[in-house]
């Protein structure tokens, strides 16, 4: 298997994934801000700048079931450590296609740069947009590789109403060039994982980002 992080993604949207042969693919990171792992079915891709002699030397040195290594805390400890990234959680990794016409939520964008969740969203993604809805926020940015990404807030007031199934769908009516739109969910997060299934969003692997560290001095970390 051959290609850019880009390529991979583009490809597992359409529903065309690495060979599930228990292999692991390394490629150049698309950018400086992203690295990390993918794990599909039976094959992982590892974005690096690193050397891939040391990805797969780290991966046939661990003790366990080399279809899990690539996200096995132990090599992902040790990726954090050779980096000095940062890592927050594993996600599972969805994805839906663009939707026509309007979203079926009344939104309205939301202009102000200094906005908390506009100021988070931007430190991940970039052209970030914001839109808010009566107990809720939308928010699409481009993410690794510069695929369009969307991530939903839903006050817990506003929650057990289907708000943010409504916006994970409004996300494919608004992204630009028609799409797709990904989306990533903490395994854990069951009430987001069950929202943007319902929405469409189709599971295709597991993702694990490692951001740069930040480079103001004066940021806390």
């Amino acid at each position: 298997m051959a290609g850019t992080v880009r390529d991979i993604l583009d490809a597992a949207a359409r529903g065309v994934f690495p060979p599930p042969d228990g292999g692991t693919t390394v490629v150049p990171q698309a950018d400086h801000r992203d690295a990390g792992v993918l794990s599909f079915t039976a094959h992982s891709v590892v974005f690096t700048d690193e050397d891939p002699e040391w990805v797969h030397e780290t991966l046939r040195g661990l003790d366990c079931d080399p279809l899990a290594a690539t996200m096995n805390p132990r090599f992902l400890g040790a990726l954090l450590e050779r980096t000095g990234r940062r890592h927050d959680t594993t996600d599972l990794l969805t994805v839906a296609p663009a939707l026509p016409g309007g979203p079926p939520l009344a939104l309205k964008e939301i202009a102000d740069p200094e906005h908390p969740r506009v100021a988070r969203a931007r430190s991940r993604r970039d052209d970030v947009r914001m839109w808010a809805a009566d107990g809720g926020v939308l928010v699409l940015g481009r993410g690794v590789a510069g695929r369009w990404e969307t991530a939903v807030e839903v006050d817990e007031e506003a929650r057990h109403r289907g708000l943010g199934r409504l916006l994970a769908v409004s996300a494919r009516h608004l992204v630009p060039g028609g799409g797709p739109v990904w989306a990533q969910q903490s395994p854990g997060n069951a009430r987001s994982v069950r929202a943007f299934q319902a929405a469409g969003y189709r599971p295709v692997g597991a993702e694990a980002l490692f951001i740069a560290p930040r480079h103001d001095p004066n940021e806390r970390p």
